[in-house]
């Protein structure tokens, strides 16, 4: 269950996938971010999308809706929209992603309001259940079982490292890392007019559907909407568009979410008008400037706490002032005849303390490794460079080798040798190259990268060369481990940033190991994971 807020309510985050809505605990959450682009790794389960890097590191990320075990009729991309998001949340101590179709909000409730789960709740398993929400109503998700279903033994024994739960090998100051985050301000980002603003994520008590209709109040001011009944009260309805002067009118038609702010202790709930929620920021304090004081003279921006400086200062979001909020619902409540119940303050932690960058030791660049990569069904892999012999463009014909495994394309004859040549594509289930009968892009670039050790050479068909890659020690790390198959072939991964991406973007370049590649019985043993 959700962690205790100061007044004994339960806290979760919600979220829709296709017709169901979802909770999850927001102890466990760490962040919500937008679809970020997706390496695909291999020899995972149907569920996962692939991997994104997230702080530095390289997350998994799972489809919810498959591992919910719900119908996933077309690719993962073609489903994506505008209002997907990817839940980051706590998996023994590891961030683990999971793709859903829309945020919610956030919602309080008191334990006596949450049902036990007694059959199956829509379809679903429930034993990936914890209970039933009455004030959502929301299904809540155990999601320990749930991330544990889909990877099941990831390591080779089938035993998880206890110190990670096998999502990788435990780096040095983790404890410092889990730690630093915990003086970070968490915010609710959500959008009203193509702008973005904020608020402290522990003044947010929900976030609830626009209604349909709103009661005006007569003579208020246009950014005072009017009131709204939620469970048998009446809500404070306070309208951004106008109150900022923001493009179309304070109607309600504008928004389509109510975010419902806690402004402080003696002071009634106020509800802001949004027109989408976006993500959950969790930001040193550092990066939330005050308002310049220019501006802060002015009446229109004295509802602002500050600017916060997202995605390395590419983003700015306006942090609003819960306190000052309350002076806007606190007139129309007055015109409701609406006492302002005392509200005890909301809980201080949240639980959402994201996975630090790995800190370099004492800023020192470490010594680079150097691989030589390639691309292999859009991802791209390596291999370091004491390992590879040479690199081949693809024989026109292959010699088929009878009775050979699956994965064995045919041998070449290589300067008298006879090179076994393995389809990494097959090896790795991953689709085959002329697919819907279209050669992938780039195969008629393709290349056949020799591994050799000790008089042992195997040729790899790949789609292409990246060529050679330095990388610092301190960007390498373990990969995390989806699969026993996929924990024997892909042990490591590498993260660089994008060379000139403004956005910010990453590299992921999975790392093969060479010695299992040329251990043919063991790769004849692979289980194969169905697609």
């Amino acid at each position: 269950m959700a962690q205790d807020v100061a007044d004994g309510a339960l806290a979760f985050v919600t979220v829709t996938v296709g017709d169901l809505r979802l909770a999850l605990p927001l102890a466990a959450v760490r962040a919500v971010i937008r679809l970020p682009e997706l390496v695909r790794i291999p020899l995972g389960p149907p569920s996962l999308d692939g991997l994104a890097q997230w702080h530095g590191e390289a997350v998994p990320v799972l489809d919810l809706a498959g591992a919910l075990g719900r119908p996933m009729a077309v690719p993962a991309g073609a489903r994506a929209t505008r209002e997907t998001r990817v839940v980051l949340v706590g998996h023994h101590g590891q961030p683990v992603g999971l793709r859903v179709d829309a945020m919610a909000g956030i919602l309080r409730s008191d334990p006596d309001r949450i049902d036990p789960v007694t059959q199956e709740e829509g379809g679903l398993d429930p034993a990936m259940l914890d209970g039933l929400l009455r004030d959502g109503p929301a299904t809540i998700l155990k999601l320990d079982a749930l991330i544990e279903r889909q990877f099941g033994d990831r390591t080779e024994g089938g035993r998880a490292d206890r110190r990670t739960g096998g999502f990788g090998l435990a780096t040095a100051g983790e404890a410092a890392k889990a730690g630093a985050g915990a003086d970070r301000q968490a915010l609710l980002v959500f959008e009203v007019a193509g702008q973005e603003f904020a608020l402290p994520v522990d003044r947010v008590r929900e976030v609830l559907p626009a209604p349909r209709e709103v009661a005006r109040m007569a003579r208020a001011k246009a950014h005072l909407l009017g009131v709204m009944a939620v469970r048998d009260r009446l809500l404070p309805l306070v309208g951004l568009r106008a109150l900022f002067g923001l493009d179309g009118t304070g109607g309600q038609a504008a928004g389509r979410r109510v975010v419902v702010v806690r402004p402080g202790a003696g002071q009634a709930p106020v509800g802001v008008l949004v027109d989408e929620v976006r993500e959950i920021l969790r930001l040193d304090p550092a990066q939330i400037d005050p308002v310049p004081p220019l501006l802060a003279r002015e009446p229109e921006f004295e509802d602002l706490d500050g600017i916060a400086r997202a995605d390395g200062g590419r983003r700015l979001v306006s942090v609003l002032s819960a306190q000052r909020l309350f002076r806007h619902g606190a007139a129309l409540a007055d015109k409701a005849g609406v006492e302002a119940g005392a509200k005890r303050d909301g809980a201080k932690g949240d639980g959402m303390e994201p996975a630090m960058p790995a800190d370099g030791g004492e800023g020192k660049i470490g010594v680079g490794e150097r691989f030589v990569v390639f691309r292999l069904a859009g991802a791209e892999y390596g291999l370091p460079v004491a390992a590879v012999r040479e690199v081949l463009r693809r024989p026109d014909g292959i010699t088929p080798l009878p009775n050979a495994p699956d994965f064995v394309a045919g041998v070449l004859t290589l300067r008298g040798e006879v090179l076994p040549l393995i389809d990494q594509r097959r090896l790795l289930n991953l689709p085959a190259a002329d697919s819907a009968g279209k050669p992938a892009a780039g195969i008629e670039r393709g290349r056949v990268v020799v591994v050799g050790r000790d008089g042992l050479l195997v040729g790899l068909l790949v789609d292409g060369l990246s060529g050679l890659v330095t990388v610092p020690a301190e960007r390498i790390g373990p990969a995390p481990a989806v699969s026993a198959a996929q924990r024997r072939l892909i042990r490591r991964v590498a993260t660089l940033d994008t060379a000139g991406d403004m956005a910010g973007g990453a590299r992921l370049i999975l790392l093969m190991d060479a010695e299992s590649l040329l251990d043919m019985d063991r790769l004849a043993d692979l289980p194969v994971i169905p697609q």
